[in-house]
């Protein structure tokens, strides 16, 4: 196999050798924001997971491939990452549910990549400084220096409209008397899995109205995950409104967001997110701590839940910085979560939720 060497830069100077992985980027070289992911298995899910739209994916864990991929295991249609960067890429798969290597998704994906990086220096250098705008490819050091600094990142960027659905679908449930409408800004495979347990699902793009929504008579409305800044899908954010108070509402990380801003509450960015699936999750309900799996730059600020027209109350706190993790809004059937009960990769402690929205939507709670 013939090595291609390549660099990392980052957008204040910093260089890492390596050598390159996967598709080959336009003129050598691939941007976007860095971000580190600290579980240690799910590569494939995390890598198809429309929220790392606009980012460039560090696994802090040394040895990524081992256990090929596969078919099931992909989160969407397509992978919106802008590249991922490892430490060792495993040469060779072993697993029963394997069906390739790695290397040959990201190449059919158009994913590139760079290994043999040092990721505990670069993870410590993004924890200090924050998630960084970089640039890796074969192009040469004073190149990628120029791409980091002129990308823009993801704040103040509409990245739902590069991954939602551009047309309504459905799917099927053997609950076929119970419709679940779901807003699709990033939506997983995964939660859609979960969904359809609970009824049929009719997936909708990102921007449809609230109107159009409640013309359907869905028993329940979800609000997906989904990458970027909230403040850029504020039109999402204004149709929430309109649903909440009327059908039950449930949203998982962007879509919480989103139900917060539609409260009237702010939003604020992390210094480099929460990306992993061993965040400890305290539920204030019944003081149970929950480990989690977790994919965000932006919270909601529960600063902001005084003088809300409706009462709002955190549900859910992060224990390592006390971010909001959950929200529900008395009396109205909504809530949301910050983290990702469906769990794809990632632990299973949260995945009551699914099952709360499921007393909902059948009458049985009020909250």
């Amino acid at each position: 196999m013939t090595i291609r060497e390549a660099q990392l830069v980052l957008a204040d100077g910093s260089v890492f050798e390596g050598e390159s992985i996967g598709a080959e980027p336009a003129a050598g070289i691939a941007t976007g924001e860095v971000v580190f992911n600290t579980a240690m298995s799910g590569y494939q899910e995390i890598i198809t997971d429309p929220s790392y739209a606009g980012q460039i994916i560090t696994f802090t864990y040394p040895h990524i491939g081992n256990y090929g991929v596969n078919d099931h295991d992909d989160e969407s249609r397509a992978a919106f990452c802008r590249g991922v960067i490892v430490r060792d890429l495993a040469r060779r798969h072993s697993n029963y549910r394997a069906e390739g290597h790695l290397e040959a998704l990201l190449r059919r994906r158009g994913i590139p990549g760079i290994a043999g990086i040092d990721t505990r220096r670069l993870t410590r250098l993004i924890r200090d400084a924050g998630a960084l705008p970089g640039a890796f490819g074969t192009a040469s050091e004073g190149a990628l220096l120029a791409a980091a600094r002129a990308e823009p990142g993801t704040d103040g960027v509409d990245l739902v409209a590069q991954v939602t659905t551009p047309t309504s679908y459905v799917v099927e449930s053997e609950r076929s008397d119970r419709l679940i409408v779901a807003y699709d800004f990033g939506i997983k495979t995964t939660i859609l899995r979960h969904l359809s347990t609970l009824g049929r699902v009719e997936v909708v793009p990102a921007g449809t109205s609230a109107a159009d929504v409640l013309a359907r008579d869905p028993d329940g409305v979800f609000l997906s995950n989904g990458p970027g800044d909230p403040a850029m899908v504020r039109s999402a954010a204004d149709q929430i409104a309109h649903l909440i108070g009327t059908v039950p509402v449930f949203g998982i990380c962007l879509g919480h967001q989103l139900t917060g801003l539609a409260l009237g509450a702010g939003t604020i960015k992390l210094p480099f997110g929460h990306h992993g699936a061993n965040h400890p999750v305290k539920n204030l309900h019944t003081d149970r701590i929950e480990i989690t799996s977790q994919n965000h730059n932006f919270a909601v600020d529960p600063d902001s839940f005084a003088g809300l027209g409706k009462q709002v109350r955190m549900t859910h706190v992060n224990l390592n910085d006390g971010v909001c993790e959950g929200l529900e809004v008395v009396g109205e059937r909504c809530f949301s979560v910050q983290h990702h009960p469906e769990a794809g990769p990632g632990p299973h402690d949260s995945q009551y939720l699914f099952a709360q929205f499921d007393a909902l939507m059948s009458g049985k709670v009020s909250a």
